[in-house]
């Protein structure tokens, strides 16, 4: 209260604490703990949201990135056949010969018709670093290599890297000349099948095989069952066959070029890269760069191999849909290598 017997300076107004109203400080409201608690966990909701959106922009950012470099990267390493400039195809051949594997026909042949369409490619050069593998898989593409360079009219050349035996080489005799190095590993003109047998093994451990057949055979080349003189005539008059068949492939192929009086030419020996140009497996040495710049005459080198994981998607679906009789025998098949 102000004294009323006070007297203040003319134009001097007494100060007179004011009540503060529910309006004029929120801590005086009722639940205004709760309307701050709210406030502050809406903040935060906001806050939370906007950083997940940050996360998600952030995160289809790098997918897309991703996604733009898968797709030059294959428009740069797949060739199509549009016309390009004038440059040497390249086929790579590497690793063994076989059904879904990166040396199978179905590969091999879809990168050599890419490369024989192409108007740019001058010649088809095959990259093999092959020990040899199936010999169908072998045949198919000797066969498809006769087939596009009639067709293309274009030249078709093989380079060694370490190794071109057995499978690999019926490959390269299709084509027009052999190069190597020197130190290569050339021929292994031959056929095997093999396995194993423990039916020794079995009996002295006393253990019982229990393979129940229809047909006098159809156990044939079973490991634990003993092989009998028909059986191995069998067996080897059916590789004996394909000795054959890719002796006629290497000497259709080779032609005059080939020395036929050499000792073991087809008896399954291999040889040096330097023994091979002189027993006429090989025809000179050089790689892929000497090829392109001294005998197809063009420098540019274009890889047109296909590689992806679809071989092994295949070779997985297959053999999980494959009995062990089945297994056994696509053991036991007969190989170039």
């Amino acid at each position: 209260m102000t004294d009323p017997t006070r007297t203040e300076p003319e134009g001097f107004e007494p100060f007179e604490p004011t009540k503060k109203t529910a309006r004029d400080d929120p801590t005086k409201a009722a639940g205004w703990e709760r309307a701050t608690l709210e406030k502050l966990a809406f903040a935060a909701l906001r806050e939370q949201k906007a950083t997940r959106r940050w996360k998600t922009f952030v995160r289809l950012s790098w997918l897309a990135f991703f996604v733009f470099l898968v797709w030059f990267a294959m428009s740069r390493g797949t060739p199509t056949t549009a016309k390009t400039m004038a440059h040497t195809a390249v086929v790579e051949i590497k690793g063994e010969i076989a059904a879904g594997a990166d040396a199978s026909a179905e590969f091999v042949v879809a990168a050599m018709k890419t490369a024989f369409e192409d108007d740019g490619a001058k010649a088809v050069v095959l990259l093999i670093n092959s020990p040899g593998g199936s010999p169908v898989q072998a045949g198919i593409i000797n066969d498809e290599i006769k087939r596009m360079k009639a067709k293309y009219h274009k030249p078709v050349y093989a380079v060694v890297e370490e190794t071109c035996a057995s499978a690999a080489y019926y490959i390269a005799a299709a084509t027009d000349k052999i190069f190597v190095d020197k130190a290569s590993i050339v021929g292994s003109i031959g056929v095997l099948m093999d396995g194993f047998g423990f039916t020794g093994t079995m009996e002295k451990l006393g253990v019982e095989r229990r393979l129940i057949i229809s047909g006098e055979n159809k156990g044939f080349l079973d490991p634990f069952s003993p092989m009998n003189d028909g059986q191995r005539a069998h067996a080897q008059k059916m590789i004996d066959q394909i000795h054959d068949q890719f002796i006629d492939v290497v000497k259709t192929g080779r032609g005059d070029r080939l020395k036929l009086q050499t000792p073991g030419l087809f008896s399954g020996l291999f040889w040096s890269g330097q023994q091979a140009i002189e027993m006429g497996l090989a025809d000179q040495l050089g790689n892929v760069d000497y090829v392109a710049r001294e005998v197809v005459k063009a420098e540019e080198v274009i890889d047109y191999t296909r590689r992806d994981n679809v071989a092994e998607k295949l070779a997985k679906k297959f053999g999980a849909a494959m009995g062990d009789a089945s297994v056994r025998a696509l053991r036991s098949v007969p190989a170039l290598r």
